[in-house]
């Protein structure tokens, strides 16, 4: 009797781990062995500042939950401490957040593993550049100054050509 109770409950765990990861546009795997409490306190902190859901789930319940929403290619890094960061709203998060983290803490302690896009797998490598793109409101802020630079130098130019017209037109 028991072990139905506990079959149970496994299985509404994977359903909610499922469905977390269907409404999740973006998530990364990362091997955590080793960091202290003081470093996971400040990961965690961060994660919640950028809306990211990070938590520890046993491969196993993390292979069938992938399984299930549909996202394939990632069990071979479903072992050892995994943990897994995934986001609602931004595809880079997770990605970002943890490789930040991965650069200051070093690959023995914290080891990006994989991560997805939608239905999109990458792998340590992929995962890795895709830690160093910048977050989107970064992004836009960089368009927005490239787009200022020049429209504020045809501005001064069409001034100046205005100012010069109405000097030549007093004279």
């Amino acid at each position: 009797m028991a072990s139905e109770k506990v079959l149970a409950s496994k299985k509404e765990r994977v359903a909610q781990l499922a469905e977390l990861l269907k409404n999740s546009c973006s998530g990364a795997f990362v091997d955590y062995e080793g960091i202290t409490v003081e470093e996971d306190t400040k990961l965690r902190r961060e994660m919640r500042e950028n809306n990211i859901q990070y938590f520890v789930e046993k491969n196993t319940m993390l292979r069938l939950a992938l399984k299930e929403a549909g996202i394939e290619g990632l069990d071979d890094v479903l072992n050892g401490a995994t943990a897994i960061a995934v986001s609602a709203d931004d595809e880079t998060a997770p990605a970002r957040v943890l490789g930040k983290y991965s650069d200051e803490l070093g690959d023995s302690k914290f080891n990006l593993k994989a991560g997805f896009i939608g239905a999109t797998v990458y792998d340590q490598a992929g995962v890795t550049a895709l830690s160093k793109i910048p977050s989107k409101e970064v992004l836009l802020a960089q368009l927005v100054g490239s787009l200022q630079g020049p429209l504020t130098k045809l501005a001064a130019t069409l001034k100046a050509v205005a100012d010069k017209k109405s000097e030549d037109g007093a004279a």
